[in-house]
C-alpha cells in the first residue's frame, strides 16, 4: 500500500515526487505492443503513464460493456505496474482526444432533447450507470490499494465547453461514491476564462498547452493556491485532418526548451508520447467554418511514431529529462519488424448494391431516419426509394444530413455532396437522362458516410448522422424509404459471386500469403475513398486527398498463412492492385 498526496508539491509515500509522464492511449495501440511502448516510455526517463478511457468503446450499446482485447484497461495498468511505472487515469465521460464524439457513445443522440456535459438528468443518469461498471474495475488499482494509479481527472477541459459547476460536482460525487480515493485534478486551457469555468474547489487545477510554459504556469499559479504546477497535456505535436495539405509537425527546438522549463518549475504529462492509430471509424472531427475530420493515423508528431519507432524528439527529450531524473537501463523485450510484402492483385470484387441484403436488414420508413434512431453508431447508411410521382429528377436537397453523401439513380452516380454542400439545393446535370415519362420509375440510392462525429464544442449536440429530416426532390419532400444501416460489421457474410458494377460503391478482396508477421503499411495510391479490413479488423479510412497516403497494419493483426484484406471504396476510383510497404507515408 502507498500514499499519494497533493500539498505544496506532489508527495509519494511522504516524499516529494516529480511527475514525469507520457500519454499512451491503450485503445489506439494493439495490446501485443503495450509493453514495448511502456518500456520505451520508462527508458526515456518517465516515471508515469497517462491514459484516457473512451466511454463509447467500453459501452458501445446501452448496457453492453466490453473490457477485452484492446479494451482491457486493467491489463494495461498491470503492465505499467510491472515495469515500475505509475498511472494517471482520465475517466471523464468526455475525453476529446480527437476521438469520435469525444468518447461519448453515439446512442446518447437517439434520445430527443439530449444535452451533453451539463446538469441534464438523463445524461447524468447514463454517466452514473457507466461509472458503476467502470470505476470498480479501476479503483482496485489505486495506490492506496497497492496499485500504481496516483491521480484521476474530473471531466476534461471543461472550461472550454461550459461553466456548470453543479455538473462538475456531480461528476466528482459519482467518482468518490464509486470508490475513487486518489487525489483528483481538473485540466483546462491556460487562460483565466477557461480556468474560471473549469476549476473546482478542493481539486488541483492543471493546464493543457504546448508552448510559452513560463507564462502559462504563471497564469495557472493564480488558481493552484500554492499547490504544484502541472501541464497535463504538453502538446508536442498536432493532429492531421483530411485535406490539410501535409503532416502537422512541431518546432523541436522550442518544444525541448518548453519541456526544460516545465520540469524546472513543476510536472508534466507529454501529449502524446505515442499517438497510435484511430482504428475503425473512431477518428473525431472538428467544425469551425467547415468540417475537418481527422485522418486514421494519430501519429501527432509524437515522441514515438505511430508504429512505435524512436525519434529524434525522443532522444532530445531524454537528454532534458536526464537533468531532473535518473535514466534507467531498460531492455526492450518485444521484437518488432517492418516488412514490405509487395503488390497484391484483387481476387474478387462485388458491388455494394449486390450484397445489401447480406450486410443489412432494411427498415421501412415514410421519411428518412438518422443512424442513431435506428440503433447504429458508425459507418455508412443507405437510403433507397423509388421515384414515381416525380416527372424528372431535376433538383434535390438533403435536410439534416451528415457528413458525405453519394447519390445514384438506377445505380449510376449522380452527385457526391460533402459537408456544407449538404445545406444547399442542387441541380442534377443531364436531367433529361433522368426523365420519368411513360410510367418509367427510377430507383434512387443515397449512401451517407459518418466521417467521425465532432469531438469539441457546441456542435457535439448536433451530430446525428445519415439523414435526420427529409429529402426534397424538385421542391417537395419525397416519402417512402427503405433504409439499410451499414456499420460494416458483418463482412463475413459477403458473397463475392454477386454482380460488380463500375463506378458504384464496392468491396475488393485481396489475399496475402506470409510466413513471418511484421508491421507493414498499405499504400492506397489510385484508390478514391473508403476503409480497409485486415482479417476482419477495420484498420481505418483512406481518402485520396491525403495527407495520409498509407495505412498502418500492426504485425499482430496478420497471421501465418493466408490473410484476407478487403477494401470498401465508395467513389468508383479504383485499381486492380494495392501495395504493402515497409515505411509509412503520412504526408
Amino acid at each position: 500500500m502507498g500514499t499519494f498526496e497533493i500539498k505544496d508539491n506532489f508527495y509519494l509515500n511522504g516524499e516529494p515526487f516529480q511527475v514525469i509522464s507520457g500519454a499512451i492511449h491503450y485503445f489506439r495501440v494493439v495490446p501485443e505492443y503495450w509493453r514495448d511502448r511502456l518500456e520505451k516510455l520508462k527508458a526515456m526517463g518517465c516515471n508515469t503513464v497517462e491514459t484516457y478511457i473512451p466511454w463509447n468503446m467500453h459501452e458501445p450499446k446501452k448496457g453492453e460493456f466490453h473490457f477485452e482485447g484492446m479494451l482491457d484497461v486493467e491489463r494495461f495498468i498491470e503492465t505499467a505496474q510491472s515495469l515500475g511505472l505509475y498511472v494517471i487515469i482520465r475517466p471523464s465521460p468526455y475525453i476529446c482526444a480527437e476521438w469520435e464524439f469525444g468518447g461519448l457513445p453515439a446512442w446518447l443522440l437517439a434520445e430527443e432533447g439530449m444535452r451533453l456535459r451539463v446538469s441534464y438528468p438523463p445524461f447524468l443518469k447514463h454517466v452514473e450507470e457507466y461509472y458503476r461498471v467502470l470505476l470498480p474495475k479501476i479503483t482496485p488499482w489505486q495506490i492506496d490499494q497497492g496499485g500504481p494509479v496516483i491521480l484521476m481527472q474530473v471531466e476534461n477541459e471543461y472550461g472550454y465547453y461550459a461553466n456548470d459547476q453543479a455538473y462538475l460536482e456531480a461528476i466528482r460525487r459519482m467518482m468518490t461514491d464509486n470508490g475513487v480515493t486518489v487525489p483528483l485534478v481538473t485540466s483546462d486551457g491556460p487562460f483565466e476564462e477557461n480556468l474560471n469555468g473549469g476549476t473546482m474547489e478542493g481539486i488541483l487545477p492543471t493546464g493543457n498547452f504546448g508552448s510559452r510554459t513560463k507564462e502559462r504556469f504563471q497564469t495557472l499559479s493564480q488558481y493552484t493556491k500554492g499547490g504544484p504546477l502541472m501541464c497535463t497535456e504538453f502538446w508536442v505535436g498536432w493532429f492531421d485532418h483530411w485535406g490539410n495539405g501535409g503532416h502537422m509537425t512541431g518546432n523541436l527546438e522550442e518544444s525541448v526548451k518548453d519541456l526544460d522549463d516545465m520540469l524546472s518549475m513543476g510536472h508534466v504529462n507529454i501529449y502524446m508520447f505515442e499517438g497510435g492509430t484511430n482504428f475503425g471509424f473512431m477518428n473525431g472531427s472538428n467544425y469551425y467554418d467547415e468540417l475537418t475530420p481527422d485522418v486514421t493515423s494519430y501519429d501527432y508528431d509524437a515522441v514515438l511514431t505511430e508504429d512505435g519507432r524512436i525519434t529524434e524528439k525522443y532522444r532530445r527529450y531524454r537528454d532534458v529529462i536526464a537533468k531532473y531524473a535518473k535514466i534507467p537501463e531498460v531492455a526492450f523485450s518485444t521484437e518488432i519488424k517492418r516488412r514490405e510484402y509487395g503488390v497484391l492483385t484483387v481476387q474478387d470484387k462485388v458491388s455494394l448494391f449486390s450484397v445489401l441484403d447480406q450486410l443489412s436488414q432494411p427498415v421501412s420508413s415514410v421519411y428518412p431516419v438518422s443512424m442513431e434512431r435506428l440503433g447504429q453508431n458508425y459507418g455508412y447508411i443507405l437510403y433507397r426509394t423509388t421515384l414515381r410521382t416525380e416527372e424528372s429528377l431535376e433538383k434535390i436537397r438533403l435536410w439534416g444530413a451528415n457528413d458525405r453523401a453519394n447519390l445514384f439513380a438506377d445505380k449510376k452516380p449522380v452527385l457526391t455532396l460533402y459537408d456544407r454542400e449538404l445545406l444547399e439545393e442542387h441541380s442534377i446535370e443531364n436531367a433529361d437522362d433522368r426523365l420519368l415519362a411513360s410510367g418509367k420509375e427510377t430507383e434512387l440510392d443515397i449512401l451517407v458516410e459518418n466521417m467521425g462525429r465532432v469531438n469539441f464544442g457546441p456542435r457535439m449536440e448536433q451530430q446525428r448522422k445519415g439523414i435526420d429530416h427529409c429529402v426534397q426532390i424538385n421542391g417537395h419532400m419525397h416519402n417512402g424509404w427503405e433504409i439499410y444501416p451499414l456499420p460494416l460489421d458483418r463482412l463475413d457474410q459477403l458473397d463475392f459471386s454477386g454482380e460488380y458494377l463500375e463506378n458504384t460503391p464496392a468491396f475488393y478482396r485481396f489475399e496475402l500469403e506470409i510466413e513471418d508477421m511484421a508491421d507493414t503499411f498499405l499504400d492506397f495510391e489510385g484508390w478514391g475513398k473508403g476503409c480497409v479490413f485486415v482479417n476482419g479488423f477495420n484498420i481505418g479510412r483512406f481518402w485520396e486527398i491525403g495527407p495520409q497516403k498509407r495505412l498502418y497494419i500492426p504485425g499482430p493483426l496478420l497471421k501465418k498463412g493466408n490473410n484476407e484484406i478487403i477494401l470498401f471504396e465508395t467513389d468508383g476510383k479504383v485499381r486492380d492492385t494495392i501495395a504493402l510497404k515497409s515505411e509509412p507515408d503520412i504526408g
